[in-house]
């Protein structure tokens, strides 16, 4: 069996993706550090796919995957099936560009056959990383499917088996914390995107889903940040003139390893780039990696110096190009051990937390700067969790939480700026009578023990009875009135300037206890800040609760309501949430 843990993240995925001339690929010395990723891609190559993806995004996107990893110590591994494994590549590590060509020509080369069987092409890459995944690496899958099933009948294969199967893989993938995430192919529109929707939910994945290669960048981007903690940071959108149009990207500090600028459009894009010091730099250079496909180039800066670059970007009148940027950085976030771990209610337990780099204990206060810290405290008896503010000392984060009942609770911190996120390993305290040490209280003196609760004699057995039947009734139905959050959330957004409607996106509500900010369910995407403000709360009878602290505009049925205190939402209900700091509408449906 594998043996994985979440490991402090080592270096940024920076790259750009830009339609350019094609090309040769560039080699040079990656930044230092090791990405530490274990990758199968899965494909399923079965005749429906000619519908489905008839342009073979699905084989882009992995070759894009592929370029966007360092240049040095990921492993990449490749599945193609259809009922059955059709292709396969073991986990190879990159070395060179030599070795990401070698996958890149390896993809280009499957085929397609017949019939479907999802469950295979995910049985099988859970298989690879079981047999051959480091345990010091971060393991993921990648899906690219239409999610659709198509047995042979001759076979002899069922339904059934094939459900079994996936469930066994599924469960293999959560015990060895594997997530997985799925990219549909939608061209014919018979995307089955509850499937895959469910299997990336099920494993802490993510789920995606496009008909145009020019969402690509966006997809694998948004891939990169969940798995390795990044917040994708948008940078412009613009509308090409036919020359070379400005665009900043700040490289906010000396912390940043790669940067990745993605660039996708839908005619062919020059593109300079200016250093800080008002310097052109090459494409490809020493500092810039170029790799290029049919759909995409991609280019890489390596340890860029810190300040505001100037990307140049050339591209057809009237055409629209979508710049979006990603650090990583050489940082992981670490907790002072407390000094025990057994309290009482009522006590007031101190936190402190810091970032650590290379091994050692950052003190750049620059880096702390603009960095916000918060203790996320989860009720282990109670099922909810709750945000503690800390307070920034400067080169690093202290807080307090004072046990609020005789409950086990699990601690860490979260600490977030624009471009990325980090979270500690969780600690568990106890405040309960007779946890680590601590007794139970005593009987008071000279009072006798009772061993039953007393009850008036004149009830008699069929009175206690009925109270017992009553209690029973009345406990289940305050169980179903306040289980918490149920159901999901379908979010869809639309930029308001182009018009352009991103896909469904759905979201199960049960992993998450207490409150909900419309900002989480958003990837904490920065341009959506003021949907941290949104706030869901489960309702009674299977219903949620919506509050608006922000600024925005809540309609349901086409009328703008007051929010500002609740607004209940049943199974089916809709609603739409118009931002005022940036021209973007979110689409909402609950479903239960």
């Amino acid at each position: 069996m594998i043996r994985l843990k979440r490991f402090s993240r080592q270096l940024l995925f920076a790259s750009a993706v830009l339609l350019l001339p094609f090309g040769s690929y560039s080699t040079v010395n990656a930044a230092q550090g090791a990405s530490q990723i274990d990758a199968v891609l899965v494909l399923d190559v079965s005749h429906s796919m000619s519908a489905s993806d008839p342009g073979k995004i699905g084989n882009e996107a992995m070759k894009m995957f592929i370029d966007m990893l360092s240049t040095t110590g990921d492993r990449v591994g490749i599945v193609a099936y259809t009922d059955e494994i059709q292709r396969e590549k073991a986990l190879l590590e990159i070395q060179s560009s030599a070795d990401k060509e070698n996958l890149k020509g390896f993809i280009d080369q499957l085929n397609r056959g017949a019939y479907t069987d999802v469950s295979v092409g995910v049985k099988e890459a859970v298989q690879i990383l079981d047999d051959g995944a480091d345990p010091g690496h971060e393991p993921m899958i990648i899906l690219l499917a239409d999610g659709n099933n198509d047995f042979n009948e001759e076979s002899g294969r069922t339904k059934a088996q094939s459900d079994a199967d996936m469930e066994k893989a599924i469960k293999e993938a959560n015990d060895n914390d594997v997530p997985i995430y799925t990219i549909g192919l939608n061209a014919d529109g018979k995307l089955n995107k509850e499937a895959l929707a469910e299997l990336s939910d099920l494993t802490g994945g993510k789920s995606f889903s496009t008909n145009s290669a020019d969402d690509l960048p966006q997809i694998l981007s948004e891939i990169f940040a969940s798995h390795l903690e990044l917040n994708v940071v948008p940078v412009d959108s613009i509308t090409a003139d036919g020359s070379f149009q400005n665009v900043k990207i700040n490289v906010p500090n000396s912390n940043v390893l790669e940067a990745n600028i993605s660039i996708m459009s839908s005619q062919p894009v020059e593109a300079k780039l200016i250093d800080p010091s008002g310097n052109a730099v090459s494409i490809p250079s020493d500092e810039i990696l170029l790799s290029k496909s049919k759909s995409y180039s991609l280019i890489k800066l390596l340890k860029p110096s810190e300040g505001d670059w100037t990307l140049q970007v050339k591209g057809v009148k009237r055409d629209n190009i979508d710049i979006n940027l990603i650090f990583n950085y050489d940082l992981s976030l670490a907790m002072d051990p407390l000094a025990k771990t057994a309290y009482s209610k009522g006590d007031s337990v101190k936190f402190s937390s810091y970032l650590v780099s290379g091994g050692q204990k950052l003190k750049d206060e620059a880096q702390y700067s603009n960095m916000n810290a918060v203790l996320l405290v989860k009720d282990l008896d109670a099922g909810t969790t709750k945000e503690v503010p800390m307070e920034n000392a400067g080169d690093h984060f202290e807080g307090t939480y004072k046990i609020e009942d005789e409950h086990d609770y699990e601690i860490k911190v979260k600490a977030e700026e624009e471009s990325f996120f980090r979270e500690t390993d969780a600690v568990t305290i106890t405040a309960k009578a007779g946890g680590t040490g601590q007794t139970a209280p005593t009987e008071p003196a000279g009072e006798a023990k009772k061993p039953f609760p007393t009850v008036p004699v004149i009830l008699g057995a069929l009175g206690l009875a009925v109270l017992l039947a009553a209690a029973y009734f009345l406990l289940r139905v305050l169980k179903k009135a306040n289980r918490g959050f149920v159901g999901q959330l379908v979010i869809e957004i639309r930029d308001e300037n182009t018009g352009d409607k991103t896909s469904p996106q759905y979201k199960k509500l049960s992993a998450f206890k207490g409150k909900l900010l419309l900002h989480q369910l958003l990837q904490l995407a920065p341009e959506l800040k003021e949907t941290e403000k949104v706030v869901f709360k489960p309702g009674s009878n299977d219903r949620i609760i919506l509050q608006n602290g922000s600024s925005s505009t809540i309609e349901k049925s086409g009328r703008a309501v007051d929010a500002t205190r609740e607004l209940e939402m049943k199974s089916g209900d809709r609603i739409t949430v118009s931002l005022k700091q940036v021209d973007k509408t979110i689409f909402i449906e609950y479903l239960v």
